[in-house]
C-alpha cells in the first residue's frame, strides 16, 4: 500500500527539474507564462483597489511610493548586473498603501505592490518599511507565485495518481491514501516548498536593500519587532508556510555581509 502514496508524491520530483531562476541560482518548476499570468494579476490587482480603501496623499502613502521606487531602480540595477537586461519586461510597478488593520502587505506578479496601514506601526521608519517592501517584491521577481499554481497542479496530479492506484481499493481505504496523501504531500512538499520561497525572498529582498542604500541592520531590528508582536502565537514552523521568526533574524543575521558585497559590486543608489 506505500506504493499508492509514493506514487502520489513522486510527482514533486518535477520541482526540482526545470529552468534556472537568475535571482536564486536554482531549478525552478513554471508551468505559468508571464504573459499568461501577468494579465489576470493586473485584473486582481484593479478589482482589489476598486474594493478596499487606498490611501493617498498623506506622509506615509508618499514614503510607500519612495520605497516603491528605490526598490524597483534597485532590481533593475542588480537584473542589469546579472546580465538580464530583459527579464523585467512586462512589469507594471505600482505601489498602494490600503487601509486594514492587518500586519500584512504583498506584491502580486508584474509588481502591483499593496501596503496595509496596519504594519507600518511595525515597521516604524523608512527602513523597516524597504525591508517589506523588498522582500514582497522579491516573490514576484523569484516568480514565486507562477511555481505555487504549478506545484499546486502537481499536487492535484499525484492524487489523481493516488485515486487511480487505489481505484480497486475499498472506499474506505481509497479515502484513507487519499487523507495519506493529503498530508504527505503537504507537510512535506507544499510547506517546505513555501519557507524556502520566504527565505529565497528574505535573501533578495536584502540584497534589494542593500543596492537602494538602506541599512541592513534595520531588516533585523524590524524582525525582532514582528517576533516580539507574534510572541506565543505562531505555530510549528513544520506546520507554517513562513520560517519561525527566530530562523529569519539568525538567516538575516547571516545573509548581511554577503548581500553588502554584491552590493558594492553593483553599485549602490545615492540616497
Amino acid at each position: 500500500m506505500k506504493k499508492y502514496f509514493l506514487l502520489g508524491l513522486s510527482a514533486f520530483g518535477l520541482l526540482f527539474s526545470c529552468a534556472t531562476n537568475p535571482l536564486t541560482g536554482k531549478s525552478t518548476l513554471n508551468f505559468v507564462s508571464n504573459t499568461e499570468l501577468f494579465p489576470s494579476s493586473f485584473q486582481q490587482y484593479g478589482t482589489f483597489l476598486k474594493e478596499n480603501k487606498v490611501i493617498t496623499g498623506t506622509t506615509d502613502a508618499k514614503l510607500v511610493e519612495k520605497v516603491g521606487i528605490r526598490i524597483k531602480l534597485a532590481a533593475e540595477k542588480y537584473l542589469n548586473y546579472l546580465g538580464q537586461t530583459q527579464y523585467l519586461k512586462g512589469y507594471e510597478w505600482e505601489y498602494k498603501l490600503v487601509e486594514s488593520k492587518d500586519i500584512n502587505a504583498w506584491c502580486m506578479p508584474g509588481g502591483k505592490i499593496v501596503v496595509y496601514s496596519g504594519i507600518l506601526p511595525v515597521t516604524l521608519n523608512e527602513a523597516g518599511l524597504a525591508t517589506v517592501m523588498g522582500h514582497e517584491v522579491s516573490h514576484a521577481l523569484a516568480n514565486h507565485g507562477a511555481q505555487r499554481m504549478s506545484a499546486a497542479q502537481l499536487q492535484q496530479i499525484g492524487a489523481v495518481g493516488v485515486a487511480l492506484a487505489t481505484g480497486k481499493e475499498s472506499a474506505e481505504k481509497q479515502e484513507m491514501w487519499q487523507k495519506y496523501y493529503g498530508i504527505g504531500s503537504q507537510v512535506g512538499v507544499m510547506l517546505p516548498f513555501s519557507r524556502s520561497h520566504e527565505s529565497e525572498a528574505d535573501k533578495i529582498g536584502l540584497t534589494l536593500m542593500a543596492i537602494a542604500g538602506y541599512n541592513l541592520e534595520e531588516a533585523v531590528v524590524f524582525w525582532e519587532r514582528m517576533a516580539a508582536k507574534s510572541s506565543g502565537k505562531s505555530q510549528p514552523e513544520f506546520l507554517s508556510t513562513h520560517p519561525s521568526d527566530a530562523t529569519r533574524i539568525e538567516d538575516l543575521k547571516t545573509l548581511i555581509p554577503e548581500a553588502k558585497t554584491i552590493a558594492t559590486k553593483v553599485g549602490i543608489i545615492s540616497r
